[in-house]
C-alpha cells in the first residue's frame, strides 16, 4: 500500500504543481484531455482543486500505510484503510463517470488515481482478510503487534 501511495503521491503532486504555478499539463496521446479536464467546472470543489485533494488522499494513505506496518492486526486500522480505500474509489469511479459523460475528456493523471486507488482497495481487502485471524496468516517479515 505504501508503494501505490508513493506514485499517487507523485501522480497528483505534478498535478497539482501545474494547476498552482498556471501551467498546462503534459498529455500523452491518444489521452491528451488533461487541460480540458483541469479547466473544466467539475475539477474543483469548493473552489479546491482535485489534484490538491487528491495530493492529500495519498499522503493519508501513505501515513495509514506506515501505521499499518506497525500495527498489521490492529483491527481499527485494518477497517480504516478498508474504508479508507473504498471512499477513495468511489470517488474516483465518480470523477471518471463525470469525466466520461460530461467533459468528454479524459486526463491521463486521473486515469493512473483512478487505477491507482482500485490497487490500493484490493490491497486493503487483501490485507484485511489475511489479518482477520489475529495475524494467523500475515505475510512473511510482517511484524505482529497487540490490536
Amino acid at each position: 500500500m505504501l508503494a501505490l501511495a508513493l506514485v499517487g503521491i507523485a501522480d497528483a503532486f505534478y498535478d497539482s504543481y501545474a494547476i498552482y504555478n498556471g501551467q498546462l499539463l503534459w498529455c500523452p496521446a491518444p489521452i491528451d484531455g488533461c487541460n480540458t479536464v483541469a479547466a473544466s467546472p467539475y475539477a474543483r470543489i469548493f473552489g479546491v482543486p482535485l489534484g490538491y485533494l487528491g495530493l492529500a488522499f495519498y499522503l493519508a494513505m501513505a501515513g495509514l500505510a506506515l501505521w499499518l506496518r506497525l500495527a498489521p492486526v490492529s483491527r481499527g486500522l485494518r477497517w480504516v484503510a478498508l474504508l479508507y480505500t473504498a471512499a477513495g474509489l468511489g470517488a474516483s469511479t465518480y470523477f471518471f463517470y463525470v469525466q466520461r459523460t460530461y467533459i468528454h475528456a479524459f486526463c491521463i493523471y486521473c486515469l493512473i488515481s483512478g487505477v491507482l486507488t482500485l490497487l490500493l482497495f484490493i490491497a486493503a481487502v487483501v490485507h484485511f482478510r489475511a489479518t482477520r485471524a489475529g495475524g494467523a496468516r500475515l505475510p512473511h517479515g510482517a511484524a505482529a503487534s497487540a490490536p
